[in-house]
């Protein structure tokens, strides 16, 4: 199998488990030190897929949120359950990530979210799908045009940055609270703008950055830069990624 066609069995992996446990009765919770949320889903999930690689790609190393790992030179980096509190509470907008990063630079990308019968997936250089569908960005250019999807407004409260997401969100025609995998996906299907992210870690953001990309738009961190380790994410369709540059620019 090439890479491509292991992150999507790994995907299939992950949402057998998931949907077995979403909205099951005897879920086990526990809150981190973060006081985000994990349950029994997230962890059998991320160890299912390091069974799976340790199988089918054994010479690779892994970086999960659950257990931890290191980056190194062919990486596969693993999120079990993308917004675990919406799946505590029975809600269906949760995912699994799964990237495949190559000397730190994305090469495949899956996000596959059962509850909501959604998948979509990206390789290097071969495009992005949703649900077989290929992926573009919109062409909107002006902000004033723009849907922008804000998320977490006590994290950019912490950055120092809530006057200029207000002004922002005074500018653009419309705005969307979320973030993560499900406005980064909108923005890749071209059906918002921009999605502003205050916050996430590279098994957040490798697998959203890839299929962004090979869809036309950018992922990078709030300076511009094409990183995925500064715990923040600017996604756009290219064209209003200087735009909100500048405007986040202290």
């Amino acid at each position: 199998m090439d890479d491509l066609a292991v992150a999507l069995a790994l995907a299939d992996v992950a949402d057998a488990i998931t949907l077995r446990h979403f909205r099951s009765a005897g879920l086990a919770i526990r809150t981190k030190a973060d006081r985000s949320l994990v349950t029994e889903a997230d962890t059998e999930t991320e160890t299912a897929l390091r069974a799976y690689l340790a199988e089918h790609r054994p010479h690779d190393t892994v970086l999960g949120e659950e257990e931890g790992g290191v980056l190194g030179d062919r990486c596969w980096l693993l999120d079990p359950v993308d917004h675990t509190a919406n799946f505590a509470r029975g809600m269906p907008v949760f995912a699994t990530l799964i990237a495949l990063a190559e000397d730190g630079r994305p090469t495949v990308g899956v996000v596959s979210a059962p509850a909501m019968g959604r998948r979509w997936w990206a390789s290097r250089g071969g495009g992005a799908f949703g649900d077989g569908e290929r992926l573009r960005v919109s062409t909107v250019d002006d902000l004033s045009d723009a849907t922008l999807s804000i998320a977490a407004l006590h994290r950019w409260d912490d950055r120092n940055l809530l006057p200029e997401i207000a002004a922002l969100a005074r500018r653009a025609r419309n705005t969307w609270g979320s973030g993560g995998f499900w406005s980064q996906m909108l923005v890749a299907e071209g059906r918002i703008d921009a999605c502003l992210d205050p916050w996430g870690k590279p098994w957040d953001l490798a697998a959203s950055k890839i299929i962004i990309e090979e869809a036309g738009g950018r992922l990078t961190d709030l300076t511009g830069a094409p990183r995925i380790d500064q715990d923040c994410a600017l996604a756009t369709n290219t064209l209003l990624h200087p735009t909100l540059i500048r405007a986040l620019d202290r």
